[in-house]
């Protein structure tokens, strides 16, 4: 369905989100022995200012892992971040141990992977596979208004993706807990991106949740507008031609397109290699 040509259309999507060159200026920023993150020189020379931090002139150590959260509560306070009043895990490896939690709001200036699930809603009918595509609320803060997966969110600290998943489902799209739990994991995408927010380095746990036809999706919590089932064509085209879906959901869908065939070819190499190529 897709030459080289119209690949192009995809590939712009997936450059988009690894623009992020590391280190670049940024310092490693270590949880004792372990390399969790980069900072800018500013935020570096913030927190050599703080009890239980040792700053180098290319590494700052935080040697005291609870710490991590009552600092960047006072940077918040000074401008360098956000505050989400949401804890996520800090790891130095994706499936190595918890070394210590970090609000949601300050992972871009910590340079902290982020982790997040996405989740194709699926309905296979007699005229192909459909999607069911959310349209972000426009009062959110992050890309307001863009088009979305049905169910997408981030892992808060002691969940595993599929807990979030079910959660997240359930919160987002008024989808019962027993059939979120069917929804089957595809893989992981990763990216690391400049960001207004910061530096981006997100890893997304992805999933294919099949739905039956009766179903219809319910915005439960006010952060999505409205929900619309698509033939994934009109997906394609739209991810293709477009920016009107928000930033990584354009990657998540890529790979669904890739899974199912719909780009072949020497372009479909192209695509999956540069899927790959994370960087986070």
């Amino acid at each position: 369905m897709a030459d080289q040509n119209c690949a192009d259309g995809f590939l712009r999507h997936i450059r988009a989100c690894q623009t992020a060159t590391l280190p670049g200026e940024r310092l490693a920023f270590h949880i004792g022995a372990d390399p969790v993150g980069w900072v800018r020189p500013a935020l570096a020379a913030a927190l050599a200012g703080f009890p239980n931090i040792e700053a180098t002139s290319t590494r700052i150590t935080l040697t005291r892992p609870a710490a991590l959260q009552p600092i960047a509560r006072a940077l918040s306070a000074r401008g360098f971040c956000r505050w989400r009043n949401e804890a996520f895990d800090v790891r130095a490896a994706a499936d190595g141990p918890v070394l210590a939690v970090l609000d949601r709001g300050a992972l871009p200036a910590f340079g902290v992977v982020s982790e997040g699930v996405h989740v194709n809603g699926t309905v296979q009918r007699a005229d192909g596979l459909h999607l069911w595509i959310a349209r972000r609320s426009r009062t959110k803060q992050l890309d307001p208004g863009k088009l979305d997966h049905l169910v997408a969110g981030g892992i808060p600290s002691g969940l595993s993706p599929a807990q979030t998943l079910v959660k997240e489902a359930a919160e987002e799209a008024a989808v019962p807990e027993a059939l979120a739990a069917t929804a089957r994991r595809v893989g992981t995408v990763r990216y690391a991106m400049e960001r207004p927010e910061g530096l981006r380095r997100d890893r997304l746990h992805c999933y294919d949740l099949s739905l039956p036809d009766d179903f219809i999706p319910r915005a439960a919590d006010g952060e999505v507008e409205s929900f619309e089932l698509w033939p994934i064509t009109r997906a394609f085209d739209v991810v293709r031609d477009t920016d009107d879906f928000k930033f990584n959901v354009n990657l998540v869908l890529i790979d669904l397109f890739l899974r199912e065939g719909l780009i072949g070819g020497a372009a479909a190499d192209g695509l999956r290699a540069a899927l790959e190529d994370g960087r986070a």
